[in-house]
């Protein structure tokens, strides 16, 4: 009987919290995608140079 009960509050408690969910709508969502895209392609490309950089530096001090 208690495991039904546990089971039941949890159902409960769950429903309560998904209530306070507050979904974004489409202009907010495109917003942040398109933040998320920029910041994910520029770092891409700091790393990509960061890279080349310290392989240029390791070639140059080993001799390559």
């Amino acid at each position: 009987m208690a495991e039904n009960e546990e089971k039941v509050g949890f159902a409960k408690g769950l429903k309560s919290e998904f209530s306070k969910i507050i979904w974004p709508n489409k202009e907010t969502l495109i917003k942040q995608s398109v933040a998320v895209t920029v910041i994910s392609v520029v770092l891409g490309g700091v790393i990509a140079i960061l890279d080349l950089v310290m392989q240029y530096a390791i070639n140059l001090i080993i001799g390559i």
